[in-house]
């Protein structure tokens, strides 16, 4: 079964926080295990973003959590952010995709 994790922080420092991310993400090429990854801005309140990522499964994204690498991503992001993340933990369970 997919898993997802929304990632929801406040930050003032957007552009800092996405030269880190694609950072990371050139370096960890080759190396992903997410399948799928979104970055969004929430429109009703000011520096509010959440990054939506789509793991093969919950075992994958705990696999994920626990490399070095991203323990050090988390750490220099939190850094940029204006307080703790929040994290929300979400097993998929019906997908649709309308083309209409």
């Amino acid at each position: 079964m997919s898993f997802i994790q929304i990632i929801e922080y406040k930050t003032t420092r957007i552009d800092e926080f996405n030269a880190l991310l694609d950072s990371w993400v050139e370096k960890n090429a080759g190396n992903r295990i997410a399948s799928r990854a979104l970055q969004t801005r929430d429109r009703d309140q000011e520096n509010v973003y959440l990054n939506i990522v789509e793991f093969p499964s919950y075992e994958k994204a705990m696999e994920n959590s626990d490399r070095p690498e991203t323990a050090e991503f988390a750490a220099q992001a939190a850094a940029l952010c204006d307080g703790p993340p929040v994290f929300r933990n979400l097993d998929l369970l019906n997908e649709r995709t309308f083309q209409d």
